[in-house]
């Protein structure tokens, strides 16, 4: 089995320069926990996920998280969304974006799923075009299907 038999050819992606608020609002709208950023030729050029924008809004936050005395402050996020919602999603896309293409074992894309803790993998040609999006569900569909060759 190959990425290409679980591949979503149907996808959204933001170009580079788009803003953070711009990228914020397609995910919630599209109910995506991340998406593939291109440059204008299609290519692929990082990766941002709701994770990634958690992080620059509220830096410490995860660490804080852990901490039995952490109080979110709303004030500081809100001040901290006002800072960064007109700055370009380049700033704070994971790069180099890790992908997969077509041909490849989907095992091999699943091992990355699961050893990054992504929920999902651009899937580009190769000049770094982006041709759909692996998720880790439709990983799990093929396996629930009993497709997966092992």
């Amino acid at each position: 089995m190959r990425v290409k038999d679980a591949v979503i050819y149907d996808i959204s992606a933001v170009f580079e320069d788009e803003t953070v608020e711009t990228v914020i609002r397609l995910l919630s709208r599209q109910n995506l926990s991340g998406v593939p950023v291109v440059d204008y030729d299609m290519r692929v050029v990082g990766f941002v996920s709701e994770s990634d924008l958690i992080k620059a809004l509220v830096p410490s936050y995860f660490s804080l998280l852990r901490s039995a005395s952490f109080i979110p402050d709303t004030n500081q996020l809100i001040r901290n969304v006002v800072k960064i919602k007109d700055k370009p999603i380049s700033e704070f896309m994971n790069k180099p974006p890790i992908v997969v293409k077509e041909d490849d074992p989907l095992i091999v894309a699943a091992d990355y799923l699961i050893r990054h803790g992504f929920k999902s993998l651009p899937v580009v040609d190769d000049s770094m075009q982006l041709v759909g999006i692996l998720r880790r569900i439709d990983v799990l569909r093929v396996v629930s299907e009993r497709k997966l060759e092992i």
